[in-house]
C-alpha cells in the first residue's frame, strides 16, 4: 500500500484529483437519446486535461483498478485524439458519495474524473472496484459520458466486469453495446486489478450518422464481443462434436471465416490455404474457424480438410447464419456476403471484412492486421506519467 500512496504522490503533477476549473471546450451537442447525468461531464477545463486522472480514494481502495484503452474513430481502427471521457462510480459500499441529485456540471458525485486522450487515442484511470448497489442485483459497474471536439455528447455502455457473479448471460446478452462492449476482464499487476476498454465513437449509439466504409453490412461490430455459438464440427480436433469456438479458445487471436452459400469452392480452397499457412507459422497465437451457413456441405468440407491437409483450421458448420439453436444468429451475419471474416482477441472483435476475394494483396492486408495487433490491443504498456 506505501507503493500505492507514492504512486498518487507522482499522480498530483498530472492531477491526482481533476477539479472543475473553467470551459474552453465546444457547445454540447446530445445525441443517443435522453441522458439523465450527462450535464455532469461539463465540470472540466478542457486545456488542463490529461490522458490520465486518478478519481479520489484510490491510493485508500482496498482493491485499487487501472483502466486503459484507446478511443478510436467510427471506423474501429483510426485513434481519436481530444475526446472527452468521463466515469463516475459508487464508493466500495455501493453509495454514491456526497449526490447531490442535480445534474450540475461537476457536482454529480464524490467518485468521478476526467481524462482527454492524446494524440495516439489513449488514455487511463486509476481508480477502485466499486461497490454494487446494496440488495441489488444489478452488477458493480462504472458510468462512462463521452464527449468529442465536435461537441457529441452521448452515454455509453457502463463498465463492467467480467468475474462479478451478478454479470448474468441474459445481461450480458441485453446490453446495447454502445460504444463497444463495457465488459472489461480484469488481471494483476503487482498491486493492481488491470483491465482494458477501447472504445467506438458512435457505435451503436442512436442518431449517430457514421460511414465505416462498408456497404454490405455483416456480422457483429469492431469493439463488440464475439458471443458464444455451438457449430457442428465437420473437421479438426472436435471433430464430430457442437463446441463453441470462441468458449475454448484463449486470449490470443481467433478468426472466424464465415462462408455464405454463394461462396465458389475454389475461392474457399484458396482462402483455407492461406489461412492454414498463417495458423501454422503463429501456433498457439491465431486459431482459425471456418463456419458454412449450410448443413449441406458436409460432404465438400470433409473432403477439403483431407485434401488440404489441414491441422491448425477447424472446418464446422451450422444449419443457417439465421439458426438460433446454434445461437449463430447473434453474430449477424448476412447471408448475402459472401463471406465475412472476423478477427478476434479476448473474445472482442479488432477487425472484420466482408466479402474479400482470395487475392495476394487481401491476403498481405490481413497478414498486416494480425502484425499489427498481435501485441497492443490488449496489453498496452501502461501510458507514461510525466
Amino acid at each position: 500500500m506505501k507503493l500505492l500512496i507514492s504512486l498518487c504522490s507522482l499522480f498530483l503533477v498530472i492531477s491526482c484529483y481533476t477539479q472543475p476549473t473553467g470551459r474552453t471546450h465546444p457547445e454540447s451537442r446530445l445525441v443517443g437519446g435522453p441522458c439523465e447525468i450527462c450535464g455532469a461531464i461539463e465540470g472540466y477545463d478542457y486545456d488542463q486535461l490529461k490522458a490520465v486522472d486518478t478519481l479520489p480514494d484510490f491510493s485508500q481502495s482496498t482493491q485499487p483498478i487501472k483502466i486503459t484503452g484507446t478511443i478510436f474513430q467510427p471506423d474501429g481502427k483510426t485513434p481519436a485524439e481530444g475526446v472527452v471521457l468521463y466515469i463516475y462510480h459508487t464508493d466500495e459500499k455501493g453509495v454514491y458519495q456526497q449526490r447531490s441529485g442535480k445534474n450540475d456540471a461537476g457536482q454529480y458525485t464524490y467518485h468521478q474524473g476526467w481524462v482527454k486522450t492524446d494524440k495516439n487515442g489513449q488514455y487511463a484511470f486509476y481508480t477502485f472496484l466499486p461497490g454494487a448497489y446494496p440488495n441489488s442485483k444489478e452488477p458493480m459497474h462504472i458510468h462512462p459520458l463521452i464527449k468529442e471536439p465536435n461537441g457529441k455528447l452521448y452515454y455509453i455502455d457502463a463498465f463492467v466486469f467480467d468475474h462479478d457473479p451478478l454479470l448474468t448471460s441474459a445481461i450480458r446478452k441485453a446490453n446495447e453495446n454502445r460504444g463497444g462492449s463495457g465488459v472489461i476482464r480484469l488481471r494483476q499487476e503487482k498491486d493492481l486489478l488491470v483491465g482494458r476498454k477501447d472504445i467506438i465513437l458512435g457505435l451503436n449509439v442512436p442518431g449517430y450518422s457514421q460511414d465505416t466504409g462498408s456497404h454490405l453490412r455483416s456480422g457483429r461490430e469492431i469493439g463488440e464481443d464475439v458471443l458464444s455459438f455451438t457449430p457442428y464440427h465437420v473437421w479438426g480436433a472436435d471433430q464430430g462434436k457442437r463446441v463453441c469456438p470462441v468458449c475454448k479458445y484463449g486470449r490470443y487471436h481467433g478468426l472466424l471465416y464465415f462462408v455464405g452459400p454463394e461462396e465458389s469452392w475454389s475461392d474457399i480452397r484458396a482462402w483455407l490455404t492461406y489461412l492454414e499457412q498463417e495458423s501454422r507459422a503463429r501456433a498457439r497465437y491465431l486459431k482459425v474457424y471456418l463456419v458454412y451457413g449450410s448443413e449441406e456441405a458436409e460432404a465438400q468440407l470433409a473432403n477439403l480438410g483431407k485434401e488440404l491437409d489441414l491441422e491448425n483450421v477447424a472446418l464446422t458448420q451450422v444449419p443457417s447464419f439465421d439458426d438460433q439453436s446454434s445461437e449463430i444468429h447473434l453474430m449477424k451475419i448476412n447471408p448475402a456476403a459472401n463471406n465475412t471474416l472476423i478477427l478476434f482477441r479476448n473474445s472482442r472483435i479488432i477487425d472484420k471484412f466482408i466479402g474479400l476475394s482470395p487475392t495476394e494483396a487481401h491476403f498481405e492486408q490481413l497478414t498486416s492486421r494480425l502484425n499489427e495487433t498481435a501485441d497492443n490491443i490488449f496489453y498496452l504498456p501502461a501510458i507514461e506519467i510525466r
